[in-house]
């Protein structure tokens, strides 16, 4: 891997970093939003999920079309859109006005996951795939700890939860333009795709990679060329598409109680709102660790073995973290460790997805396995919030909702890849 296909990686990891710090502004807004607009936990819940709802149409929508048009160019709509709906946040005059542009916001955050998934698979060799996508999965984390210090900052110093959204605005316009005048087109796309003058920017490409330029490329035949997402569900790809996201779902169901109620939580104990961001942030901490740690044990064992064990003990995290007293350092601990394990685990679903899904249906495919996780996200957190109001306890809730992880484990062994391109 040369020096350009190098910085293509770190720069996926900063765009999935921005990634987890718009997700994760509504989660450490939410007390103050809450206080403008008073409303009970079920409300609260939604309006923590509502990005998630724009997600799940983003990622299968936009996934499809990046794998129709480029994967580039829908990189690029993605984050103009994500700029626009974080900004235009701050102009809501009611709960409802503030629900619509955060499921406009999460087009944009659904449609950039969904083909940088594809892209890091892509500009990556097959011996460093895996580690690759590891690297890009843990900018997730690594924006929600730059969030939760500067969300918790702004909350601590202005009290002003419009702050927030504002920031996370400005650092996507930053990335735009890094983008557009570094990021090449896919390689893999051009070949199988072959639009004019394919031959011509592939070979520039590859000038740009370090690479020698090809004489021609690869026959592809036309039933191939017209292969689209429909192929998904054909008797070869269904099941394997069938367990990944369910997998997937039943770990993001479990995985978004940190993500979306873990500051709600140190609130309601009677910390501040600086509090819980501080506790977020530690969980975060711990994605970043679990996510590196996963990688470098993928270089030399199995992914499939390492996530089913990693949503395993993700689960048994999780009941833990139900038993923890009002303490807010034993919380923070503990908080660290359901981040290190369900990170990781929802990392080592990512690097399956190349392996699972080929070229023609790469980022369609990533596309649909993450709508349908990104309902399990914009159901988890309404549904803690239901629990809560029935009058469940912490412990009470944690184990109910933990047995996402561990069924999803279950889903998971009956995976069987095929070899793919």
């Amino acid at each position: 891997m040369g020096r350009l296909q190098l910085f293509i990686i770190a720069l996926t990891l900063g765009l999935n970093a921005m990634d987890g710090i718009d997700v994760l502004s509504i989660g450490l807004a939410a007390p103050a939003i809450n206080k403008q607009w008073p409303g009970s936990e079920f409300l609260v819940g939604w309006t923590l999920t509502m990005e998630c709802i724009g997600m799940g149409i983003g990622s299968l929508l936009l996934g499809w079309i990046a794998d129709m048009v480029g994967r580039r160019k829908v990189m690029f709509l993605s984050m103009a859109m994500m700029a626009v709906g974080m900004f235009m946040a701050t102009t809501s005059g009611n709960i409802y006005q503030l629900w619509a542009w955060r499921i406009f916001t999460g087009l944009g955050i659904g449609g950039l996951l969904s083909a940088i998934t594809a892209l890091t698979a892509e500009f990556s060799n097959l011996k460093n795939r895996a580690l690759c996508i590891f690297i890009m999965g843990i900018g997730y984390p690594i924006g929600g700890i730059v969030g939760s210090l500067i969300a918790g900052w702004l909350l601590g110093t202005y009290g002003n939860w419009h702050l927030i959204f504002y920031f996370g605005a400005a650092l996507t316009v930053c990335f735009i333009p890094l983008f557009y005048f570094i990021m090449p087109e896919s390689v893999h796309w051009l070949v199988r795709k072959q639009p004019a003058g394919a031959l011509d920017k592939v070979n520039g490409i590859m000038k740009r990679l370090g690479h020698n330029p090809v004489a021609a490329l690869p026959e592809v035949k036309v039933e191939v060329s017209k292969k689209s997402i429909g192929d998904l569900f054909a008797p070869r790809l269904r099941g394997i598409t069938a367990i990944i996201a369910a997998a997937y779902f039943l770990q993001i169901f479990t995985y978004y109680f940190v993500l979306k109620w873990v500051p709600k939580v140190i609130f309601n104990m009677g910390f501040t709102q600086s509090e819980g961001a501080g506790v977020l942030m530690y969980a975060n901490i711990g994605g970043v660790l679990g996510g590196i740690l996963l990688g470098l044990l993928a270089l030399r064992l199995s992914v499939k073995k390492l996530t089913i064990a990693v949503l395993t003990l993700s689960g048994v995290c999780f009941i833990i973290l139900g038993q923890a007293p009002a303490d807010l350092t034993y919380f923070a601990f503990l908080a660290a460790f359901c981040g290190f394990f369900g990170n990781a685990g929802i990392i080592g679903l990512y690097a399956l997805f190349p392996a699972a899904f080929p070229t023609h249906v790469r980022a369609s495919g990533t596309g649909f396995v993450l709508s349908v996780g990104r309902i399990g996200a914009g159901t988890s957190p309404p549904f803690v919030g239901f629990l809560f109001d029935l009058g469940l306890t912490l412990p009470s809730v944690l184990l109910i909702i933990s047995l996402g992880t561990f069924i999803g484990a279950g889903v998971l062994s009956f995976l069987k890849l095929k070899k793919v391109e």
